[in-house]
């Protein structure tokens, strides 16, 4: 059932990775959709060329393989600047509410009755 939530993913050009995936992750393409013809590209590369394709390619991996999967993923829209054609969409900043640890957030008085 389709119930027509959609995921709206701003500054795609901002991801950042840790380590040396920057340089030893790679990508793999087709470029005439034949087999032996693929491209070969590293994440850097592709963030300088199609930042929302890493966001994609991330996502797509963790959706279950199949239909409801393909069906999902046309739910997901990225964008590499802050800007999107989405009106009724108004991104707010989650930053601050990832950081917070859970002893210092909302679950701390849960946190502190279970110990």
């Amino acid at each position: 059932m389709d119930m027509g939530a959609y995921v709206v993913v701003v500054n795609a050009d901002k991801v950042q990775v840790t380590g040396n995936k920057r340089t030893d992750k790679t990508y793999f393409r087709h470029v005439n959709g034949r087999p032996g013809s693929w491209k070969i590209e590293t994440f850097d590369q592709l963030q300088q060329r199609l930042p929302e394709r890493i966001i994609e390619h991330a996502v797509k991996g963790m959706l279950p393989k199949g239909r409801l999967g393909r069906r999902i993923k046309l739910h997901l829209k990225v964008y590499k600047g802050t800007g999107h054609p989405h009106e009724a969409q108004q991104p707010t900043d989650i930053t601050k509410q990832i950081s917070i640890k859970p002893k210092d957030g909302p679950g701390a008085a849960l946190l502190a009755s279970k110990q």
